[in-house]
């Protein structure tokens, strides 16, 4: 498959699971999003789209994204998600949205250090986690992705 296909595919599987969370999943009533991250600021237009009542908060190294996708400045953090995002564990949020895979697996074996852990606290009771790599979790219970979804290419789960 050639790294467009391949970029196209994530892209699609991304909106439609986004999609399926908004339309057949319940959120917890009350809590934000964590976009964990922001990149070009993309998912996080979506997910303001889905979500326009919802606080979205969101984590990246460095400001990158489009101007028409720039949280507002209290809700951005900019640092090593590593490092900022555990400042905000506890936070109860209704759901975490977590994009950082590299495609290198020495990278992302990196990464699955700390994600599962950061994901797991940042939601609350309930909160839906998405993630472009695998969140093996105790807390987290893994949840089917929609039909349109190829396996192992995004994955869902709920916080027990």
């Amino acid at each position: 498959m050639s790294r467009l296909d391949s970029f196209i595919r994530r892209l699609t599987a991304q909106r439609d699971i986004l999609n399926h969370v908004r339309d057949d999943l319940e959120l917890p009533r009350n809590g934000a999003i964590m976009e964990v991250g922001l990149g070009n600021g993309r998912t996080f237009n979506h997910l303001r789209e889905l979500f326009p009542e919802r606080r979205i908060i969101a984590f990246d190294r460095a400001m990158g994204a489009h101007a028409s996708s720039v949280p507002v400045a209290e809700d951005m953090v900019i640092g090593e998600i590593s490092e900022t995002a555990p400042a905000y564990i506890g936070s109860e949020a209704a759901l975490v949205h977590a994009d950082i895979g590299t495609g290198y697996p020495e990278k992302d074996a990196i990464t699955l250090t700390w994600l599962p852990q950061l994901a797991a606290g940042l939601l609350g009771a309930s909160g839906i986690a998405i993630s472009g790599l695998p969140l093996e979790h105790p807390a987290l219970e893994p949840l089917p992705v929609p039909d349109s979804v190829p396996t192992d290419r995004y994955f869902l789960y709920r916080k027990i």
